[in-house]
């Protein structure tokens, strides 16, 4: 359980690194293509952080075999 947990919290830390390369982006200068694909990236990214939150929670929660 440990294990997994460390490597959700990886992964977790890992997205949030590139969530927040989408985030300088979308505060740059407008440019219409970079900010869309930022902006779609970022999103797409949050969810999956989201989810990862979800799975270390759930991963807490379940007794150790």
């Amino acid at each position: 359980m440990a294990e997994r947990l460390e490597m959700l919290k990886k992964a977790r830390e890992r997205m949030i690194e590139d969530r927040d390369a989408h985030v300088k982006v979308l505060a740059a200068a407008f440019d219409r293509d970079k900010t869309e694909r930022a902006r779609n990236k970022f999103v797409e990214t949050q969810m999956l952080i989201e989810a990862l939150e979800r799975a270390m929670n759930a991963e807490q929660r379940t007794p150790s075999s």
